[in-house]
């Protein structure tokens, strides 16, 4: 999945929940951060990984129902490689899940319990990754507010989770820069972004290609297609035709087919699907600090040529 395409979403209140969790994080003891278990690797905030110090941070990847098992498993071994890091998965049926980080809590600061003193536990994640579904769940009450739109979360709760355990959670907040381009598509294509927020098509375009190469019996399946073609515009027009969705004159809608495909990979009516692995992970990060570089370097020879320009304005006036 590649694409230059650069999907930025960042709401105001987005900025302001960034700042609280700055202000709040070195009083907090733990932090669990929801992310997707189709997109692990996208769905992480990287303020997590700049701010933890020495933390523990409880992973829960969510909409595990949704994602493939095996690589969902890779990816659980993967994170948990990281110091002081566990990887939970999480699916609708939550009471286990619930019961492993409560759990998991008490084990990181076991001198707190019973102590009186409150183990504080920051919650995070990515919008409409479904951290306020979570948070009831913990709760075992309806508290913060749940829906399939991103951003349902505006501001911060307190809740209490038991004597010992206290909760903050925070907005489902992205960053202001998604540095992968790859990234930036696959939240997209997950809901983890708005839909007016980027080129629909295009983002459908690029997942469709994905899903050609790395999940071809479940299209086939799905859409009854005998032989896969190649290309994700020809599988796109198949497809289409397949469903009937057709514009007068017999042309293709291919917009109609594009919507469905992503609104029934969401749903997970194709299959259980996953969009990134581990290994992507590692050959994309060099991609990401390529770009860096080249940010870095483009940044620098505009203070040269600025530097420049002072003096030679300066031997003008000389």
């Amino acid at each position: 999945m590649n694409s230059h395409q650069s999907i930025q979403w960042f709401p105001g209140h987005m900025n302001k929940a960034r700042n609280e969790i700055k202000e709040v994080l070195p009083n907090i003891d733990i932090v669990i951060e929801v992310i997707d278990a189709r997109i692990p690797y996208s769905s992480e905030n990287p303020m997590v990984t700049e701010l933890r110090g020495q933390k523990s941070v409880i992973k829960v990847l969510n909409k595990a129902d949704l994602a493939d098992p095996d690589i969902t498993q890779a990816w659980i071994a993967h994170l948990q490689q990281t110091q002081d890091t566990k990887a939970l998965a999480c699916d609708n049926n939550k009471a286990s899940v619930v019961k492993q980080i409560v759990q998991l809590c008490k084990q990181f600061k076991a001198n707190k319990v019973g102590t009186g003193q409150k183990i504080k536990v920051l919650i995070m994640g990515i919008p409409n990754v479904g951290k306020s579904s979570l948070i009831n769940s913990l709760a075992g009450r309806a508290i913060a507010n749940t829906g399939d739109e991103p951003a349902v979360t505006k501001t911060q709760q307190l809740i209490k989770i038991d004597d010992d355990i206290m909760l903050y959670d925070t907005p489902g907040m992205l960053w202001s820069k998604i540095e992968n381009p790859n990234s930036g598509v696959r939240l997209a294509a997950t809901g983890g972004i708005k839909d007016t927020a980027f080129d629909f098509i295009d983002v459908a375009s690029h997942t469709a290609e994905y899903l050609i190469r790395a999940y071809p019996e479940l299209l086939k399946s799905r859409y009854q297609i005998e032989q896969l073609p190649a290309t994700e515009w020809e599988f796109i027009e198949l497809a289409a035709r397949k469903r009937g969705f057709l514009k007068k004159g017999g042309y293709v809608d291919s917009e109609r087919m594009y919507e469905m495909l992503i609104n029934e990979l969401r749903s997970g009516k194709i299959g259980r699907i996953s969009l990134e692995t581990p290994a992507m992970q590692a050959s994309e990060q060099l991609l990401v600090d390529e770009l860096r570089a080249k940010a870095e370097a483009k940044k620098q020879a505009r203070l040269e040529q600025k530097r420049l320009r002072k003096l030679r304005a300066k031997k003008n006036r000389g």
